[in-house]
């Protein structure tokens, strides 16, 4: 029988920590595709075992339709 844990996320120690290389943004953790999305450079990290894969070569582009419009992202005073 084989048993699936729950994948927990990255600690948000850790996320207070991490920014975007590319833009030096902030990051938030998109629980559903386990990756760390960076809106300004229009990009998805990917977590695997854990671990962010914090390189540029390794993102995911976002479709337009995974990016937050500016006027609604929260701490935004644009």
């Amino acid at each position: 029988m084989t048993e699936t844990i729950p994948e927990a996320g990255p600690d948000p120690r850790l996320l207070d920590l991490l920014v975007c290389p590319l833009t030096k943004g902030p990051l938030r953790y998109d629980r559903a595709r386990n990756e760390l999305v960076s809106e300004q450079a229009g990009l998805a990290y990917p977590i695997r075992d854990g671990i962010p894969i914090m390189l540029v070569e390794e993102a995911r582009p976002l479709d337009e339709a995974e990016c937050i419009p500016r006027e609604v992202r929260a701490g935004d005073d644009g």
